[in-house]
């Protein structure tokens, strides 16, 4: 028996085998079906799955779309901080730094507990820190690496048991504090 060809395309929702976790997806579509919430908030979250499904087929522009629409529609901040950590992830992906950095912010005003978003600001600050330094410029690598420093600080302290490379890095180059590491 030769291989089944479909003729007709596979929904987004089903074709992300790479994608988080099934259990997600079932649940996003329970959640779509069963929760009382009004159709914006569904209609919000339709285009959050969607460009969390693209971003995982790396589709990034398409995932920027849908994420902007989640955007204009989602009210709860909570929620708004993920669509644009989710966005941050994108443009860091393509090399968008500045972007990224500001989709970051505006997501941890959104929800300070975000240790990811400060993880991942600190890696983009080690990043230019790391390519100033290569092109000679210590003041600005030496900017870059005390934000770097200061914000892995703040994520170690809402997540403890995390980082451990950050930790690492913070105690070799003498930039992190001490009361961090207990």
């Amino acid at each position: 028996m030769g291989p089944r060809s479909s003729a007709t395309p596979v929904p987004r929702s089903q074709r992300n085998d790479n994608f988080i976790d099934k259990s997600f997806t079932v649940m996003a579509d329970l959640i779509l079906k069963v929760l009382p919430t009004n159709q914006r908030a569904k209609e919000a979250f339709a285009y959050y799955r969607d460009g969390m499904s693209a971003q995982a087929d790396g589709e990034y522009a398409e995932a920027l779309d849908n994420y902007a629409e989640a955007l204009k529609l989602e009210e709860d901040p909570n929620d708004r901080a993920f669509i644009l950590y989710n966005m941050a992830l994108v443009y860091a992906s393509n090399g968008e730094h500045e972007k990224a950095l500001d989709q970051y912010g505006q997501a941890l005003d959104l929800n300070s507990k975000m240790p990811q978003a400060l993880n991942n600001m600190a890696v983009i600050h080690h990043h230019l820190g790391s390519l100033a330094e290569e092109n000679g410029d210590g003041d600005l690598a030496d900017r870059h690496f005390d934000q770097a420093a200061d914000l892995w600080t703040k994520a170690i302290r809402l997540a403890p048991n995390n980082y451990i490379e950050a930790q690492n890095w913070l105690k070799t180059s003498g930039r992190g504090s001490v009361d961090v590491y207990f």
